[in-house]
């Protein structure tokens, strides 16, 4: 709950501290005093947006704080995800600087804007008068019966399992997409496979096979000009053979004369023997080569056959053109591929299918068992505030297609006459119907979930004699296990307050200021004398106020 509000330089707010009442705390003051500026101090530190507008004095900078007490509302796993010390007085601060940045701290360390809301909004319910309309939405009616039917566990487990099998629906539907286009060029990717399969190409064949042409284009060449080194070296009239044999055997002859003669003997012999092994293998090659045009035609039409598909799939050698062979080859198994995917997906978004469908339906059941609470409770309070003949119905609808939080459509059906038949509330009630419907489902939230401040801003709008008296009576009620800070313009609710706060305007130094004061128990019955009789007190008023807080 909240225990103390601080507030410096905030709009009409010089500087204020309040220390609230654990029970019901109710604040008074003419229209126009400040109650709305209250508020909006309390919003920056539920994370509300700020703007530089919101500082009186330019030159100093704007601080809201508030003191919680959360040592009941098992709050540590908040701090430890956050990684933030706990602390059961805990302090929510918000500054604004004359720049205009705005900085957020609990317990004295920073955190983001977003942290400072989700700590807030667990710790502070503020209710105001176009809060109302909230009761209209379908959306809210939805919540308030997860609320009541304490779906929060089973609602998690459909969100995630939603949220799952949308996205293999998703892959789903991307991969037929796939497939299908996959399939239309599946002609064309077999057709090209086929043609550079068949024609079998085989790593550096291109090189070899335009070197053996070459080889049979020129064998005429090549064997004369083979023949012709055989003659030279081996002529049987001049033959250079036989001359470097005699050589050697010449030199050998005076080897006994010069120390030098036995080396050059060997380097003949050396001689020799290689230009014999030349001699040879030039009679060799001659011999293999000869001319073939049946090989050459077979070669050339190898050839064309290489260079065609090059020019087709614009590539320079027989490697790229089997790795565009082989990219084919895998092109096609993954057309052919696709289904057996599709169908182990399909298998998936089947099972997932039947799992949501088993959470969508028993989180129908849950919710609905809980229609039956929703309702009495609700009417029971109506009837408490007047509104003997109201009834309220929850309608439920089963929709088609799966939502985010389902497949159940609610929707809040009032009337507050006993000869009308319930109708959507946007269209039957009132204001002060509105105001006394909040207050019931407000009262029927408070046994289901945690509120440990709740912040009502003129929830009596639209009721007055009677009917306060009995409005006043709940919120007494509901004070009794909830902090309550209750803003009204009744004295019969008014007057119910633990503690009461009244909202004026002062003016010092020709500056206009907003305070907030508690009242004295002689203050609080002038105050509520205003409230019964206007400026004029007297002792009727007087008494009329008395009256009030004795009840």
């Amino acid at each position: 709950m909240l225990t103390r509000l601080s507030i410096s330089n905030y709009a009409l707010i010089d500087s204020l501290t309040v220390d609230f009442h654990s029970k019901l705390n109710t604040v008074t003051g003419e229209t126009g005093a400040g109650k709305s500026i209250i508020l909006g101090a309390l919003g920056l530190i539920l994370g509300n947006r700020a703007e530089l507008s919101v500082l009186k004095d330019k030159t100093r900078k704007c601080i809201v704080e508030g003191i919680f007490d959360i040592q009941n509302y098992n709050l540590n796993s908040f701090f430890d995800t956050n990684d933030l010390d706990f602390d059961s007085l805990t302090i929510l601060r918000r500054e604004i600087t004359p720049a205009g940045k705005s900085r957020a701290f609990i317990n004295d360390t920073p955190v983001t804007l977003k942290t400072l809301r989700q700590l807030g909004l667990r710790l502070i319910d503020i209710h105001s008068q176009h809060q109302n309309l909230d009761l209209v939405s379908q959306k809210f009616q939805l919540e308030l019966v997860d609320t009541i039917a304490k779906t929060d566990k089973l609602v998690e487990k459909y969100r995630l399992q939603y949220s799952t099998y949308n996205q293999l629906e998703k892959e789903l539907a991307d991969l037929i997409v796939k497939s299908e286009n996959s399939k239309a060029d599946l002609d064309y990717y077999q057709f090209q496979f086929n043609q550079l399969e068949e024609a079998a190409l085989q790593p550096g064949e291109q090189a070899a096979l335009e070197g053996e042409l070459e080889k049979l284009s020129h064998s005429e060449e090549i064997k004369s000009a083979l023949a012709t080194v055989a003659l030279l070296l081996d002529d049987e009239h001049a033959s250079v053979i036989q001359n470097v044999k005699e050589a050697q055997k010449t030199i050998e002859n005076i080897s006994g004369y010069i120390t030098e003669a036995p080396q050059l003997a060997e380097r003949l012999q050396s001689s020799f023997i290689e230009l014999k092994d030349i001699v040879d293998e030039a009679n060799y090659l001659a011999e293999k080569i000869e001319y073939n045009p049946a090989r050459i035609e077979e070669i050339n039409d190898r050839l064309n056959l290489i260079y065609s598909l090059q020019q087709k799939h614009s590539v320079t050698s027989v490697d790229a053109l089997i790795e565009l062979r082989d990219s084919f080859d895998e092109k096609i198994n993954r057309v052919v591929g696709y289904d057996e995917e599709i169908q182990k997906l399909e298998s998936r978004v089947k099972e997932k299918l039947e799992q949501l469908t088993q959470t969508a339906e028993a989180l129908t059941l849950q919710r609905k068992k809980s229609f039956p609470k929703i309702e009495k409770s609700v009417v029971t309070d109506l009837r408490l505030l007047g509104m003997e003949k109201s009834k309220l119905s929850v309608f439920h609808q089963k929709l088609v297609n799966f939502g985010a939080n389902g497949k159940d459509s609610v929707s809040f059906l009032f009337s507050a006459n006993g000869d009308a038949a319930p109708a959507e509330i946007s269209k039957i009630a009132s204001g002060g119907e509105m105001s006394r419907l909040m207050l019931a489902i407000k009262n029927l939230l408070r046994n289901s979930k945690v509120l440990p401040t709740v912040v009502f801003d003129e929830i009596d709008s639209g009721v007055s004699g009677e009917i306060g008296v009995k409005m006043g009576k709940i919120i007494k009620s509901f004070s009794a296990s909830t902090q309550i800070i209750n803003i009204t313009h009744l004295p019969q609710i008014a007057a119910r307050g633990d503690a009461h706060f009244r909202v004026f305007k002062f003016e010092k130094n020709d500056k206009t200021f907003t305070s907030l004061k508690q009242l004295s128990e002689k203050e609080r019955v002038e105050e509520l004398a205003k409230m019964v009789g206007g400026k004029n007190i007297t002792a009727a008023t007087l008494q009329a106020a008395k009256e009030l807080l004795r009840i």
